[in-house]
Formats: C-alpha cells, sequence, structure tokens
C-alpha cells in the first residue's frame, strides 16, 4: 500500500504521514521545506518499517505537479494538503500572494486530483482525500481569496464524488473540513484565531479514522458551524464572518 501526501512537513500532514507509517508500504511526503521533510523521514524511518520516500518541490508550480504524478503514479491513497491563507481587505492583500495560493490551493489540488483519479479509476481501487475547510461551506470576507479556494476543494470533491457513484466506481473520495488548527498556517494567514483550535494531532487522527465518510468534520463546534451555514442567508453569513475575521486581524 502507498501513499502520498502533499504538505507533509508539518501540521496535519506531517501527522498523517506519522500514522500512515504503521499501516502503509510506502508513503511519498511532499513539501518545499526539505529540511523538515528529512527530520521527517529519519522519524519515520527509525519508528517503522515503511519506505520513505520525501519530495521536495513547489506545488505552486503546475509543471512541478505533473512531474509528481509522472515520478510518482498508481498510490493507494492521495492526500491533497499543502495550502495556506491570507488575511486583509481584497484589494489590499497582495495579489502575488494571492496567485501563490489560488495555485496551491486549487490548481495543484485539480491538477493531482485529476491525474490520480485516471489511474484509480483504471485500477478500480483508490481514495483521494482533499484537506478543505470548513471555510468551504461559506463566504469569507476579509479572507475571500483563501475561502473561495476552499469552496472550490469542496464542490469539486462533491462533483467527482457523485461522477463515481454513477460509475460504480470503488474509487473513494472525501473532505476534511476542520475549523482552527493549531498549525503554521495562522502564522503564514496573519490571523489570530478567537476559537480555540484543535491540535493538528487530533484533526489527523480523526479524519484517517473516518475515511470512509464523505464528509469529515472534526470538533462539534466546527459541525454547529457547517449545520449554520446550510441554514442561514449568505448574506447573513457573510456579515458574521466579516466580524469574526476583523476580531483575527485587531487580536
Amino acid at each position: 500500500m502507498k501513499a502520498l501526501i502533499t504538505g507533509a512537513s508539518s501540521g496535519i500532514g506531517r501527522d498523517m504521514a506519522r500514522i500512515l507509517a504503521n499501516d502503509y508500504d510506502e508513503l511519498v511526503l511532499v513539501a518545499r521545506n526539505e529540511d523538515h521533510l528529512k527530520d521527517l523521514q529519519i522519524e519515520l524511518s527509525e519508528n517503522s518499517n515503511a519506505k520513505i520516500q520525501i519530495v521536495s518541490m513547489d506545488l505552486s508550480v503546475p509543471e512541478n505537479c505533473i512531474r509528481l504524478h509522472s515520478e510518482n503514479p498508481n498510490v493507494d491513497l492521495l492526500i491533497n494538503n499543502a495550502g495556506f491563507g491570507d488575511c486583509g481587505d481584497f484589494a489590499e492583500t497582495d495579489l502575488s500572494k494571492d496567485l501563490t495560493m489560488i495555485n496551491t490551493n486549487v490548481t495543484a489540488y485539480h491538477i493531482l486530483t485529476k491525474l490520480y483519479l485516471a489511474d484509480m479509476k483504471t485500477a478500480n481501487k483508490g481514495h483521494i482525500l482533499n484537506v478543505a475547510s470548513i471555510a468551504g461551506f461559506m463566504p469569507g470576507p476579509l479572507m475571500a481569496t483563501y475561502y473561495a479556494t476552499k469552496n472550490y476543494v469542496v464542490r469539486l470533491s462533491e462533483s467527482i464524488r457523485e461522477e463515481l457513484r454513477r460509475a460504480k466506481s470503488d474509487v473513494k473520495i472525501s473532505i476534511l473540513c476542520p475549523g482552527p488548527v493549531d498549525t503554521n498556517f495562522n502564522k503564514v494567514a496573519n490571523v489570530a484565531f478567537s476559537m480555540k483550535g484543535l491540535t493538528s494531532q487530533y484533526v489527523a487522527k480523526y479524519a484517517l479514522k473516518h475515511l470512509n465518510r464523505f464528509y469529515i468534520v472534526p470538533g462539534t463546534n466546527v459541525k454547529l458551524a457547517r449545520i449554520g451555514a446550510h441554514l442561514l442567508p449568505s448574506a447573513w453569513i457573510a456579515r458574521i464572518t466579516y466580524k469574526v475575521q476583523q476580531r483575527k486581524i485587531e487580536r
């Protein structure tokens, strides 16, 4: 059994790798930070029998995503986890950072999901876990680009799920939709969450335990937020979200 995890050098991706190393024969761990990947490779090699391959790569470059697939085909589990956010008024946030975010959070997910899904459909087996967010179910003023990218991941995955169902395929797809998680995300996004975040260890363990589900939503408060996002008008959600994001910036 072979799993490929993007964004594997820290946070949820790193903790998923620690869990999967006990169950999978081979892990391909992908991230930009080569030093952190090497540290994780040493750790997992000492504590498991899995073959650990590391790939230092910037997935915001589409050609890298295509190369990653060509060099590492036929995985049993693909975890699209690489991503980051940013906070601020949309007209004032950095355009270059926005575009890199879109390429990382959307384009990389799109390419890797498409290429590996084709392999899996041919083999009629395999599982794709796309790491989205509770943000994928609502508008996100003051984090507009990030929320939009996660909406894309949710809708893309929902659409693929229906295509697989109609094809009676044994290939599975899931989306992980956490709320705040105590990871490096907060520093990169320039925010401080008012709601206490779950640990990345808890989210990783919860996700892999419930991989048989399509919507994987850890935490009671986040489950309630998802229900509220469906019940309340979008304009109300946008106003509530604005106030929440504003408090993050001011903290």
